[in-house]
C-alpha cells in the first residue's frame, strides 16, 4: 500500500514537474515572440504606422505611437506571464491531497474577482446599450445642425433676420449645449455614478472650474454678445482704443488685429465689449459714396479762400484711389485770430490703402501750394491748452501771459 502511495506520489510529482516545465517553455516562447514583434515593429514603424491626425492637426507622431504600442506590448507580456504563473501554482497544488485546499483557496482568490467583473459587465450591458443609443442620437443631431449651419453660411439657406456670419458661432453654442445635455443624460447610467466618491469628484471638479474660470466665462459671454452685435468681421479695418488694424482673428475669447506695421494686438472680449469701435469697412461698404478721408490745414486771411479751396480739391483729385465722384469738397471749420482752418474731404473705397492715400494727398497739397507760389510756413505758432491745464500747474503763468497778449490785441483792434 505504501509502495502504491509512493508510486502515485512520484507520478503526481513528475506530472507537476512536467506542468512546470511546459509553462516555463511557454513563457520562454512567449517572450521570444514578443521580442520578435517588438524588433519588427521598431524597424518598420515608418512604413506600417501613420501619424494620428484630427482635421489636419497632428495629435501623435509615428515615434510617439510606436513608443505607446511597445509599452502596451510590454504590459501585455507581463500580464500573460503573471496569469500563467497564477494558473500553474494552484494546478500543481491541486495534484496533492495535502495542498488541495490551498489550491482551491488560490483559485477562489483568482476567480472571484474575475467573476465579479463578469457579473458587473453583464449587469452594465443594458445601461451600455442606452448610452450607445444616446451617443448615436447626439451624433446625428450634430451632423444635421452642421449641415444646416454650412448651408446658411454659404447663403444657400436664407432665414429672415439671421445673418450668414452667425451660422458657425450659433452652431458652436448649440453643440456645446448638446454635449452638456448628453453628459447629463449619460451620467446616471455610468457605473458607480451613485457612489459618494464619484459624486465628490464631480463636485470638486465643478468647484475648481467655477473658481478658476470667472474671467474666461466673462470673455466667453462677451464674445457671444460681440458675435451677435456684428460690429465687425474678419478682414475689416477697425480702431479699438486708439489702435487701428485689420481683424485677423475673432473667437469667443479674444479679438486679434494686425496693424499696418505688421504688429499683432490682442484684445480680450471683455475689453472690446466696453470699448468704442470704429469700423472703416462698414463706413465704406454700407455707404455707396465710400469712406470720407479728411485732412486739416490752416492759412492766413490775406489769401483768398477760393484759391485755397481750388488747391485742396485739385490735390485730392490727383491722389490715387480717391474717387472722382462724389467730388472732393472743402469745409472751413474755424475762423481763428490769425488764420482760417480748412478741411479737405475726399471719398475712397480702398480701405486697406488709407495710410498711402493720406501720404500722397499731403504730397499733392504741398505741390499745389508751391505751384501757386504760396508759402505754407506759419509766421508763428501757439499752444492750445485744455482748460484744466490753464488754471494751475506749470502752464498757468504762460496761460496768463497769453491771455494778456490776446486782450491787448483785441483792444488795439
Amino acid at each position: 500500500m505504501n509502495s502504491e502511495l509512493f508510486r502515485e506520489f512520484l507520478r503526481k510529482l513528475f506530472l507537476a514537474g512536467g506542468i512546470v516545465v511546459v509553462q516555463i517553455i511557454a513563457i520562454i516562447i512567449l517572450w521570444q515572440v514578443f521580442k520578435i514583434i517588438t524588433k519588427r515593429l521598431s524597424t518598420t514603424a515608418g512604413e506600417t504606422i501613420k501619424p494620428l491626425t484630427f482635421k489636419k492637426i497632428r495629435l501623435l507622431s509615428v515615434k510617439q505611437i510606436t513608443k505607446t504600442v511597445l509599452f502596451l506590448l510590454k504590459i501585455l507580456k507581463y500580464f500573460i506571464t503573471a496569469f500563467q504563473l497564477f494558473i500553474t501554482v494552484p494546478i500543481v497544488f491541486s495534484l496533492f491531497p495535502q495542498t488541495e485546499g490551498l489550491a482551491q483557496e488560490i483559485f477562489d482568490h483568482i476567480l472571484n474577482p474575475l467573476k465579479k467583473i463578469g457579473e458587473g459587465i453583464v449587469e452594465f450591458l443594458p445601461n451600455l446599450i442606452t448610452i450607445i443609443i444616446i451617443l448615436l442620437i447626439t451624433k446625428y443631431v450634430l451632423q444635421g445642425l452642421k449641415f444646416f449651419s454650412s448651408q446658411i453660411a454659404k447663403g444657400k439657406l436664407v432665414i429672415p433676420g439671421f445673418y450668414p456670419d452667425w451660422a458657425h458661432p450659433t452652431f458652436n453654442i448649440l453643440r456645446f449645449l448638446i454635449y452638456a445635455f448628453t453628459v447629463a443624460m449619460i451620467y446616471p447610467y455610468l457605473p458607480g455614478s451613485q457612489s459618494r466618491a464619484f459624486q465628490g469628484v464631480s463636485v470638486f471638479v465643478g468647484v475648481i472650474i467655477s473658481l478658476g474660470s470667472s474671467s474666461a466665462i466673462g470673455n466667453l459671454v462677451a464674445g457671444l454678445v460681440i458675435t451677435y452685435m456684428r460690429p465687425f468681421k474678419i478682414g475689416d479695418r477697425i480702431q479699438i482704443q486708439g489702435n487701428t488694424g485689420f481683424v485677423v482673428e475673432k473667437n469667443l475669447m479674444v479679438i486679434r488685429i494686425k496693424t499696418h506695421k505688421n504688429e499683432y494686438i490682442t484684445f480680450p472680449n471683455l475689453q472690446v465689449l466696453s470699448a468704442s469701435i470704429i469700423n472703416y469697412n462698414t463706413s465704406s461698404d454700407e455707404d455707396e459714396e465710400g469712406l470720407i478721408l479728411y485732412a486739416q490745414i490752416t492759412y492766413n486771411y490775406a489769401t483768398s479762400w477760393r484759391l485755397i479751396h481750388e488747391i485742396l480739391i485739385e490735390a485730392a483729385l490727383k491722389t490715387t484711389h480717391v474717387l472722382k465722384t462724389p467730388k472732393p469738397f472743402v469745409l472751413q471749420t474755424a475762423l481763428d485770430d490769425d488764420y482760417v482752418r480748412y478741411q479737405i474731404n475726399c471719398y475712397t473705397k480702398q480701405i486697406a490703402k488709407i495710410p498711402a492715400i493720406y501720404s500722397e494727398l499731403f504730397e499733392n497739397i504741398q505741390d499745389g501750394f508751391v505751384a501757386k507760389g504760396l508759402d505754407m510756413t506759419s509766421p508763428h505758432f501757439r499752444f492750445i491748452l485744455p482748460p484744466e491745464s490753464r488754471a494751475e500747474g506749470p502752464w498757468a503763468e504762460y496761460a496768463e501771459a497769453e491771455e494778456k497778449a490776446n486782450k491787448a490785441k483785441r483792444d488795439k483792434t
